[in-house]
């Protein structure tokens, strides 16, 4: 089973709170009242959001098309493949 099929629920809810996040942008974008700092706020989350989508996609693919499923890895592989999902995790925040 595919990394993917297999958090899909919880991935469809994240991506519909970015969906939800995106459309707050696109309202306070529309209204004439609204302050720079607010919207700017607003895409910060976004952003956020779907570098965290990002950094679970690409640890999910890692884990599961890198290492080889149903092989035991070597412990270096195992290091490496951690040391890699780190620096992503950190450099997408």
């Amino acid at each position: 089973m595919s990394h993917i099929r297999k958090n899909r629920v919880q991935m469809l809810g994240r991506v519909r709170r970015i969906k939800g996040q995106v459309e707050a942008i696109e309202r306070s974008l529309s209204e004439e009242d609204n302050e720079c700092e607010e919207i700017l706020q607003l895409v910060a989350s976004c952003r956020g959001a779907l570098n965290g989508l990002m950094a679970e996609l690409i640890e999910g693919h890692v884990r599961h098309h890198v290492l080889i499923p149903g092989r035991k890895p070597l412990p270096s592989q195992l290091e490496a493949a951690d040391d890699l999902i780190a620096v992503v995790k950190r450099y997408l925040k």
